[in-house]
Order: C-alpha cells, then structure tokens, then sequence
C-alpha cells in the first residue's frame, strides 16, 4: 500500500484521482483549505485533511507532508486573481517542494498544463499570463530539486467522460483537450510507473492506452 497525499484535494482532479487511488487500495490523505468541504472529500475514500498551503511555511508543510510515499500537486488559486494565483501557483508550490525535500519524501507529481515552462510564450497583457509565469517557476524549480519527479502536462480541460486514453504530446504534437478523468487516470498510472521519473509528460485525448503511453 502505498501513502499519497493529494495538495489541493477538493479539485475537480484530485477528487477523481482520490477515488482511483483508494480503489486500488491507496491510502490517501486530500490537503484543501475549506472545512465546508471535508464530507465532499471524505466521500472520495481519503482522509481530509483541512490546511491553507498559500498560508503555511516551510517548516509546517514539512510535518504536514512528511511520513508520505508521494505526493501529488494538484492546487490552483483558479484564475482571475494574479497576486493569488502567484502566491499560490508558484510561492506556495515552491515551498511545498523544498517541504518535501526536507521530510525525505522522494516521489512529487505536479500538475502543471501543455506548454507550461520559461517560454511559455503567452502574452503579459494576456489574463492567463500569471498563471503561465507562475507554472514556469514552480516547474523550474521541481526539475532542479533531489527528488523524482514527474510533471503532468494536460491540454484544455474537459468534463467529457474518460475514455482511458491518450496521446501523449512529442514531435510537433498540438495542443488538443483532455478529460479530466483522463488526467486522474494519468496521475494514478505514473504514481504506480517508477520510471516516469524527471518526465515531462504533455498529453490530450486520443487512442493509446494511457499505461502504454506514459511508457514510451
């Protein structure tokens, strides 16, 4: 059995992955910052666990986060607020990270978006422009980081029902859709593939197997 703890675990995502991960025997602890929600997530199988990451140092997200096989990052500050979206995409990610890599926990899994990285290219007057350079800095400072990580890229979100699935992004591959099922599916599988390891994985919807393709 493996201890994963999901950060951000009210998420459209992380409810889902919760659920496939405790299905398969998974002992699961969902990190989200809204005591209304704790029934919500209790219901997915996992244990809540009522914490503000963007309000929490260093030093308490080592003890909340330690003790765990893995770790999952699937927080969002939602868009449309830049400080908020900085202080959580990228500040508080960050430290996360460096919580991680002082409780001696080895495997983090961030959901980061296709295209994500320091030439993202999106404009600054664009509203997604937060988001983009706060994404960049989080994933730059994974990739730099002791610990095996593996960063999932999905294309444009869907609700579209999971199909499990893909087409993993390589090659002039185009940004396309994903459902979010798909995407639950994905982080469930290269928790389970040690050799996904130092990936970035870019995927949208398609017709590969999604253990076959994150195994490619």
């Amino acid at each position: 059995m493996t201890s994963i703890a999901i950060i951000g675990g009210h998420g459209k995502i992380a409810l889902r992955l919760a659920r496939i991960l405790t299905a398969r025997g998974d002992a699961v602890t969902s990190i989200f910052r809204n005591p209304d929600h704790t029934d919500e997530v209790a219901a997915t199988g996992a244990a809540p666990a009522v914490a503000d990451i963007e309000n929490l140092d260093t030093d308490i997200l080592t003890e909340l986060l330690g003790g765990h096989d893995a770790i999952v990052f699937s927080a969002g500050a939602g868009g449309g607020n830049p400080p908020r979206t900085y202080a959580v995409d990228r500040d508080a990610a960050i430290r996360t990270i460096d919580a991680v890599q002082a409780a001696g926990v080895r495997r983090y899994v961030m959901v980061s978006y296709f295209g994500a990285g320091p030439d993202h290219g999106v404009d600054p007057g664009n509203s997604f422009f937060p988001y983009a350079e706060a994404k960049a800095a989080a994933d730059t400072h994974l990739k730099a980081a002791d610990l095996d990580w593996t960063i999932l890229g999905p294309s444009r979100l869907t609700d579209d029902p999971g199909t499990g699935t893909i087409e993993v992004g390589a090659g002039g591959t185009a940004k396309g859709s994903v459902s979010r099922d798909n995407v639950a599916q994905v982080a469930a599988a290269v928790l389970a593939a040690p050799a996904t390891a130092h990936q970035v994985i870019e995927f949208n919807d398609g017709p590969v197997p999604i253990a076959e393709a994150i195994g490619r």
